[in-house]
């Protein structure tokens, strides 16, 4: 059991994760370590869906409910406390599964994270001298240049990652990606089996359209409600990133008056469309993922978890 790989279970968002991670790890006596950055905040829970109280109930799962809104909890911060788990879970002898859709905790504890120059403030200021009288479109295409990849994984309104990439090629010479792969061979980590679960475009749409729906009618514009009383002027300043995230965003415009709920809804389901679309590239163009058809049954499910039980007992 030592031996056998960490099996991560990834994927964009509604392609099934959370219910394939949670039948693996019952059958295996397994722990589920929560690879999502929204999952890890108290009240942040329909927005987010979080696993179900019976599902939290029978499996044990990390990082859910841990930190509250505001505390800060980077990719580092969780690729440095998710190994340690993952190490006493596997001297335990019990298996564990890391599920989730958050491309830079993936990356952390899959790769490590390469050192990265220091901010230098001269270059960072005249970009964003450039950004604000250029456009943020301008310096995209300049990224998807000089690093094709690492433009795969953003887009023109990623401002902050956007700067940081150009920068890093001008200290260093070197792109985001050559760095981020040169340290991905000089780790002391456990092997993991990285699956992901490949869905076709149009279905996928559709299971995110039927979920933003499900969301709306589980009570999500009442929990939004209660964030917006709670946090209204950070939200109205941005400075909680938790609070940026798509389903909730949306909704905090409607409450503001910017436009009404029809709106909100249809912006929910293509923000989160167009984040799913995001996360397929970075997967694809970042770590080294075996794809299997994400199962769209009953039958398939089962024997899809019975095939990763297997490959790890």
């Amino acid at each position: 059991m030592s031996d056998s790989p960490v099996l991560v279970i990834l994927g964009p968002t509604a392609s099934g994760k959370s219910e394939l991670a949670f039948r693996v790890a019952r059958l295996t006596g397994g722990e589920i370590v929560s690879a999502d950055s929204r999952q890890v905040y108290r009240h942040l829970d329909i927005g987010t869906a979080k696993p179900s109280r019976e599902m939290l109930s029978q499996v044990r799962h990390h990082f859910i409910d841990e930190r509250e809104i505001g505390e800060p909890f980077t990719a580092g911060d969780f690729a440095t406390v998710a190994l340690l788990r993952i190490d006493a879970l596997k001297s335990q002898g019990v298996p564990a599964i890391v599920a989730g859709g958050s491309t830079l905790y993936l990356e952390g504890l899959l790769k490590g994270f390469a050192d990265l120059p220091p901010a230098d403030p001269e270059i960072r200021a005249r970009l964003r001298h450039e950004l604000e009288h250029l456009g943020p479109e301008t310096l995209y295409r300049r990224l998807a240049a000089l690093d094709p990849d690492q433009a795969g994984c953003l887009d023109p309104t990623k401002t902050q990652r956007l700067i940081r990439s150009l920068e890093i090629i001008e200290i260093s010479g070197m792109t985001v990606t050559s760095l981020l792969n040169a340290s991905a061979s000089d780790r002391n980590a456990p092997a993991f089996l990285v699956i992901g679960l490949e869905t076709p475009r149009t279905l996928l749409y559709e299971r995110i359209d039927r979920r933003s729906e499900a969301m709306i009618d589980a009570g999500l514009v009442a929990e939004a409600s209660r964030l917006y009383e709670a946090y209204g002027k950070q939200i109205r300043e941005g400075s909680i990133n938790a609070l940026l995230t798509v389903g909730y965003r949306e909704l905090f415009d409607f409450f503001e008056g910017k436009f009404d709920l029809g709106t909100a809804r249809e912006s929910i389901a293509r923000h989160t469309r167009n984040y799913a679309k995001r996360q397929l590239t970075f997967f694809k163009n970042r770590l080294n993922v075996e794809w299997v058809d994400s199962p769209t049954n009953e039958t398939g499910l089962a024997r899809l978890t019975e095939m990763l039980c297997r490959r790890l007992l």
